[in-house]
């Protein structure tokens, strides 16, 4: 059931995220900002983590689960270390991730050629 609460959730926000892409003139940089900037303001009031537990992946993966993840850093960083903690704790909490992106990425671009849209 883990599998398949995943699958639909995670689905729904893609599907969501598509219809906004191609319903308004919004461009996908703020899309993607707006995606964020959700996922720290559902973390934030404390509705996030109980979705990311019924949908495990399909919660998590997507940018809402990265916007909760720079939330929760910063949450545990001003616990820890008081102000500055505002600055550190989202890099701390999401460079992981944000290493792996851009590792593979980077890999990806030695194996694959870019293309310019015609």
């Amino acid at each position: 059931m883990d599998y398949i609460n995943a699958f639909w959730v995670g689905g729904l926000i893609c599907a969501l995220t598509q219809i906004l892409m191609e319903k308004t003139k919004l461009m996908p940089g703020r899309i993607m900002v707006l995606l964020v900037c959700t996922g720290a303001v559902l973390g934030a009031v404390g509705i996030y983590e109980p979705f990311q537990k019924y949908a495990g992946a399909g919660a998590s993966v997507p940018l809402l689960g990265f916007g909760n993840v720079l939330w929760k850093g910063v949450k545990e960083a001003v616990i820890e270390e008081g102000l500055l903690g505002i600055f550190k704790g989202g890099l701390t909490a999401g460079s992981a991730g944000t290493c792996a992106a851009l590792v593979f990425g980077y890999f990806s671009s030695l194996v694959f050629d870019s293309k310019m849209k015609k």
